[in-house]
């Protein structure tokens, strides 16, 4: 079972990857909601099942890591990436603007993320990811209304 929960956190041991494994579980991410982006059941479907899985192998996998929130650990980064995109209609601006913005998010955690981070095992592994994605889904929606170019 910990074999199970070690890949599964790390992506496959994407999160072993030695530059910026985070990003590249965000890519990732990214590269599943174009596949996705046009079946609307199962991008919804694959968001909550990348979401469980998450959680329950970060709250596992942790403790074989012996350390609070590994950079290993990076189902976080791959399934929150799915809620930056959730309901934000398809452009390359959006796409390039979110990834962007969630990654600001996720590694510099403003306080009130920052606090979800201090959750106990998986929650605070996944948490502070799904606020850093929930922020940013929330800006691209009001960029969606507004008249400037980005």
């Amino acid at each position: 079972m910990r074999r199970i929960e070690r890949a599964l956190s790390t992506l496959f041991f994407v999160g072993h990857c030695p530059l910026l494994p985070g990003t590249l579980a965000s890519l990732l991410g990214a590269g599943v909601y174009l596949l996705v982006r046009n079946n609307t059941p199962l991008y919804l479907t694959l968001t909550a099942l990348f979401l469980a899985l998450g959680f329950w192998s970060a709250s596992g996998a942790e403790g074989t890591f012996r350390r609070k929130d590994p950079p290993q650990i990076v189902i976080d980064e791959f399934s929150s990436m799915l809620l930056v995109y959730l309901f934000v209609p398809f452009s390359v601006k959006f796409l390039i603007t979110g990834f962007i913005l969630f990654r600001i998010f996720d590694i510099f955690k403003m306080p009130p993320i920052k606090k979800l981070q201090k959750l106990p095992a998986g929650w605070g592994i996944m948490l502070d990811d799904i606020a850093a994605a929930i922020l940013t889904n929330i800006i691209l929606q009001v960029l969606r209304f507004l008249p400037i170019p980005i």
